[in-house]
């Protein structure tokens, strides 16, 4: 997993990536946080969907929700970006429109985008 600091009008952005699954738990996601708060004062992640487990994207198993409420609790906004195509479930369809037409989490097609979102 990799991340570079950025910052986009005046606000500090940590950029996720990597090409393997590491956020796979609520913990990881939260020690991610406080990884990005504490070495560049991040509160906005920009995540790489690749970094996220595929467990992520099945809601049954509660993890998307628990790595929401983590974040929320934190004042962290994300962005997961990448592509979401394959992904049929309409539950999933639901939470990613429910997400993107809110204020602290979103999906997005592009790393761009995320940044963008989250600047």
């Amino acid at each position: 997993m990799n991340i570079e600091y950025i910052k986009v009008n005046g606000t500090d952005i940590a950029v996720v990536s990597g090409d393997q699954a590491e956020i796979t738990t609520p913990q990881a996601a939260l020690d991610l946080a406080a990884t990005a708060r504490y070495e560049a004062g991040a509160e906005r992640i920009a995540i790489d969907k690749r970094v996220l487990g595929e467990d992520f994207f099945v809601l049954s198993t509660g993890i998307a929700g628990e790595i929401l409420q983590k974040f929320i609790n934190y004042h962290v906004k994300a962005a997961m970006f990448g592509d979401y195509s394959r992904y049929t479930s309409k539950p999933l369809r639901d939470f990613i429109y429910e997400s993107n037409n809110g204020k602290d989490f979103f999906f997005t097609a592009s790393k761009e985008e995320a940044v963008e979102r989250l600047a």
